[in-house]
């Protein structure tokens, strides 16, 4: 519900309330990206070796604070400003959440909850939406502010209802301890192949991602004619076209969670190349699409597709990680899709510029294509090697059974 409280109003803020251009808007995109480089990695070592909870409550604060900068002010230096603590506090959250996950309740059973939790995502995001039309209807900076204050909200609650049973902070040696634990985590990845290909399939999804992302809604709202129907309003349209979509993705969730092959790796790369495959065609019908409706198909099958590729690409990803190092290693990840918008926003803005938006959405589209050769690859290395079989080697620590974890 806090992410569609923003995100359905977000991009009509940015065009029509701060009057972004195509190229400011995926300059904004770019700070946001380069704030989850550089924190990303340190802030998943700090779950691994502090608390995964901590980490978790800490981000929401930091992401609730940037979302209501992002909504009071429409000056560009203020949302760049936003758009930091956004990206610093989504990396305290990223990697963390899925490392307490596994942690809490194993891996396989991690594969069907993280499906689990994005269905009961998509119920909320489509709970959130007449509330964010709403206040959208009055200002569209407020759906943004109270996005921010219910990030807050929920760090304050995550601070007494998250459990934390599998997790031990160590009491000495944080230094060397945090240098080990990204150490080891470096090692980890270098040792897998798979992850290594992972890693790159990664930085291809971030340069096919950005440009949609910053670019969609300016797509719909000045290359296409939104029918007149009654009284309905930009904000409203939006809020019908959010809606759908989230729909489309809990029911495609469902299917895939009943049908497809997720508990071994050749089927979830099966899996992730045929999402890959149709995204990749989505997103260019998307591009060229000039009817309203047509374009508004396209982007439904984006949007659903995305959603029921993330929580099957973050199962993949930790398949057989050192209990030690996971939220670091799935920082990593998080950190190399975040290199790769950085790398493709510019490049796309380029096109957006010189060229068109629908020519710069159809070439962020095709961006994602080399992945499929990469499924087929990680796909023959078979399974990632059992932690035991991985040499993770990391300084050594004292626990104290029984000392309560911090946050």
């Amino acid at each position: 519900m806090l992410t569609t409280l923003f995100g359905t109003i977000f991009s009509i803020y940015l065009i029509v309330d701060a009057g972004l251009t195509p190229f400011r808007l995926l300059l904004l995109g770019t700070v946001l990206e380069l704030s989850v480089v550089v924190f990303e990695v340190p802030t998943g070592v700090v779950a691994d070796v502090v608390s995964r909870r901590l980490s978790v409550i800490v981000g929401l604060f930091v992401i609730g604070a940037g979302l209501f900068v992002t909504g009071a002010f429409e000056s560009f230096g203020l949302l760049i400003v936003g758009s930091v603590l956004w990206g610093i506090g989504w990396t305290f959250v990223s990697g963390a959440e899925e490392a307490w996950i596994t942690d809490e309740v194993g891996e396989e059973a991690a594969s069907t909850l993280y499906l689990r939790g994005a269905q009961s995502w998509q119920v909320g995001a489509l709970a959130g939406i007449p509330l964010a039309v709403g206040l959208g209807a009055i200002d569209l900076g407020l759906p943004i502010m109270a996005a921010g204050i219910g990030w807050a909200i929920l760090g304050l609650s995550m601070a007494f209802l998250m459990p934390e049973t599998n997790f031990h902070r160590t009491v000495d040696g944080q230094g060397r301890r945090f240098l080990g634990t990204f150490h080891a985590g470096v090692r980890e990845v270098r040792r897998s192949q798979v992850l290594l290909l992972v890693l790159v399939i990664a930085v291809l999804h971030g340069m096919a991602t950005e440009g949609f992302d910053r670019l969609a809604e300016f797509h719909l709202l000045r290359d296409t004619s939104f029918p007149e129907v009654g009284q309905l309003g930009l904000v409203v349209w939006f809020g019908v076209i959010e809606g759908v979509g989230l729909i489309l993705s809990i029911v495609a969730a469902e299917i895939l969670r009943r049908r497809a092959d997720l508990a071994t790796h050749a089927g979830v790369t099966r899996v992730l190349a045929g999402i890959d495959i149709a995204l990749v065609v989505s997103v260019v019908v998307f591009a060229v699409a000039g009817a309203f409706w047509f374009a508004v198909a396209a982007f439904w099958a984006v949007a659903f597709l995305r959603e029921v590729r993330e929580p099957v690409f973050t199962a993949w990803v930790n398949r057989g990680l050192d209990p030690g190092t996971r939220a670091t290693v799935n920082s990593m990840v998080g950190q190399t899709d975040a290199i790769g918008q950085i790398a493709g926003g510019p490049t796309i803005g380029v096109v957006a510029v010189w060229w068109s938006v629908p020519a710069a959405i159809a070439v962020a589209g095709v961006l994602r294509a080399p992945a499929l050769a990469l499924y087929v690859r990680a796909r023959r290395k078979g399974e990632p090697a059992p932690v035991d079989d991985v040499a993770v080697e990391v300084p050594p620590h004292i626990e104290v059974p029984g000392m309560p974890n911090p946050g």
